[in-house]
């Protein structure tokens, strides 16, 4: 599996990447319209690489799906002459969909519409900027996520619940979408079935109404973990967990060990193969220590890159049954 996210600043510090000028705005790349598709890489109604699904599942129709996901991508971005992507750069948009969207955005298609807008996400250095050009680009990569995700409510959702799906970057944005627009908003907060915002750091005191979800029906709530190898600690500035970790297999923050026949699976680069009960867990001081034993992931200590493959069928059922839920109320 390649690297994507901030997974590969964390394993190779020393990246090499020249110099930039300081952030100015106005030589940005030019800002998504979104209401054109080639700005999204995911829609409902369309084959793209989030309508990916294990070889054994039949595909349900996005017609018969109720809850809609609006889904925030990591950094792919790692090189360039920009503090933001060119969303021409063909290449980078090919090795966006065909890695977070493909591995990441598709756990959620079983039950849902998925939806996933372009941004002009800002270059992986931006996270560990002192000069402040870091905050301005994440601040302009945000932008966009906000304006997509306005023109999902009135043009794409339009009254229907939704799920805030994202990972890495894409949740550095979520979070403060949730903030900004969700968590004020009555009708938001009484559409939303969860928010799954993974990968970097969330606090129990970020929203005024949102709340960490306690179990694994409940809804309106939001899900957070970052993944590292069991009894490995972090050293240093930890960008990827705040004071909110919930356990992907259990749904809960309960610390206890578990057992890795609890887990429902995980799917890594093949959705022809499943890799069952493969993953024992345990939050410990607010990051999830995964014991597997899997290719490639296994001998990893910062599991970050593969915080949605490793429990991935887990998610995939958790979202099923929240889904019900929500629509029970």
């Amino acid at each position: 599996m390649r690297f994507s996210g901030l997974t590969f600043l964390f394993l190779f510090p020393f990246f090499a990447q020249a110099q930039l000028p300081d952030f100015d705005p106005s030589v940005q790349p030019a800002a998504p319209d979104y209401s054109l598709e080639k700005n999204w890489s995911a829609l409902p109604f369309h084959k793209d690489e989030a309508d990916k699904i294990p070889a054994w599942e039949t595909w349900v129709n996005d017609s018969l799906k109720p809850v809609d996901v609006f889904y925030i991508y990591p950094t792919i971005y790692m090189k360039g002459k920009t503090w933001n992507e060119d969303l021409s750069d063909k290449k980078l948009n090919k090795r966006i969909d065909t890695k977070p969207v493909r591995y990441q955005a598709s756990v959620f298609n079983a039950s849902c519409r998925v939806y996933a807008p372009r941004y002009r996400q800002s270059i992986i250095n931006a996270f560990y900027d002192t000069t402040g050009n870091g905050t301005k680009a994440l601040a302009f990569a945000y932008d966009d996520v906000k304006r997509a995700f306005e023109y999902f409510l009135e043009h794409y959702s339009k009254g229907r619940p939704f799920i805030i799906a994202s990972h890495s970057q894409g949740t550095y944005h979520s979070r403060r979408l949730l903030q900004e627009v969700i968590d004020p908003n009555p009708e938001l907060r009484q559409r939303i079935v969860a928010a799954y915002a993974i990968g970097y750091a969330l606090t129990d005191t970020m929203f005024q109404y949102l709340k960490p979800c306690d179990h694994a029906s409940q809804t309106g709530c939001y899900i957070t973990w970052a993944s590292f190898r069991d009894q490995y600690i972090p050293k240093g500035r930890l960008l990827l967990a705040g004071n909110v970790c919930i356990n992907p297999v259990t749904w809960s923050r309960d610390t206890a060990v578990v057992g890795a026949i609890k887990s429902k699976g995980t799917l890594l680069l093949s959705f022809r193969k499943k890799y069952d009960h493969a993953c024992r867990t345990q939050i410990h001081n607010n990051i999830l220590w995964v014991d597997n034993h899997l290719p490639i992931v296994g001998k990893m200590d910062v599991l970050h890159i593969a915080d949605y493959n490793l429990f991935w069928f887990d998610i995939r059922d958790n979202v099923a049954l929240r889904v019900k839920e929500y629509l029970k109320q």
